[in-house]
């Protein structure tokens, strides 16, 4: 307490020892605490290290699952994309090979199928061409019986005609003498005649009539042969086999890269002899200042 009795500069003497007194306390104080700062800095600094490393190897070993866990899953993709290939590419080739054997067969039954209507078209065209010949045949026969009966006809009105004749001129012979006589065995001789050229002509007209229609006989027949040889099928001709089928090349297949572990960088460390130095030297340089201020007198 201030004394006014006392000399006053003897008092501030006094009241700035004090002074000098406490500021050396609060320094060593402070260096202590800086010190104690430090160890607690380079103590939290370990311990961060030590997270960190620990983060750092966790996810090392996550990287590392992930990978053997990636390289897994593709190994199986791709021996499941082999062997569905190989499985379709068998399926396929099989149902070529079938398809080909089928269609081969349908081609073989319908050429079959078309060599018989062909065979069949032929006997019939046969079958006909022989009915148009026997019917031919008998139409000729038919005409020829007719143009007999006209010949025999003929020779029997010939032989009538002569018989008459000869009657005619015995008549004459017997009932008329002299010129009379012989103009009418002349009469008679000359009606035989003109009765005989009328039979002549007329069966002269009858053979050619008869060869006329022998002539349109021979050529119904020829245009019916035509028309049933137009009619008949054209012979069949077998078509090539198909193209056999052919498998496409095997697929390259090229395995998949094996994945590698992600790139994880190093955590940073943190100095933990560091915090200790600048704690020692922050507590160095309180009490030196300290000292130089004279606390420690």
């Amino acid at each position: 307490m201030f004394n006014p009795k006392e000399n006053l500069l003897d008092q501030q003497l006094a009241v700035s020892g004090l002074e000098m007194q406490i500021f050396g306390v609060i320094a060593a104080v402070g260096a202590v605490a800086s010190v104690v700062g430090g160890i607690s800095a380079s103590k939290q600094a370990s311990k961060n290290n030590a997270r960190a490393e620990q983060n750092y190897n966790e996810q090392k070993d996550a990287a590392r699952v992930q990978a053997e866990k990636t390289n897994e899953y593709n190994k199986k993709v791709f021996a499941a994309d082999k062997a569905n290939y190989y499985s379709n590419r068998a399926y396929d080739w099989q149902t070529s090979v079938r398809n080909y054997q089928y269609n081969q067969a349908i081609q073989d039954y319908n050429f079959l199928q078309t060599a018989k209507q062909y065979q069949s078209s032929v006997e019939n065209t046969q079958q006909q061409l022989t009915y148009n010949s026997m019917a031919a045949m008998q139409a000729r026969e038919s005409e020829q019986a007719a143009l007999n009966d006209i010949l025999n006809e003929d020779a029997f009105q010939r032989e009538s005609l002569l018989v008459e004749r000869l009657k005619n001129e015995g008549q004459a012979a017997l009932l008329q003498a002299g010129n009379s006589r012989a103009k009418a065995v002349q009469s008679a001789l000359a009606q035989s005649g003109r009765d005989s050229a009328v039979m002549r002509a007329s069966l002269t007209s009858a053979q050619l009539q008869s060869q006329r229609n022998m002539r349109d006989i021979a050529l119904g027949k020829f245009i019916d042969d035509q028309n049933v040889m137009a009619a008949m099928m054209i012979r069949p001709d077998r078509l090539p086999d198909l193209p056999a089928p052919i498998q496409a090349p095997e697929r390259i297949f090229v395995e998949p890269i094996e994945a590698s572990e992600a790139f994880i960088p190093a955590p940073l460390q943190q100095s933990t002899f560091a915090p200790i130095v600048q704690g020692i030297g922050s507590a160095a340089g309180g009490l030196t200042s300290a000292y130089g201020a004279g606390a420690f007198d």
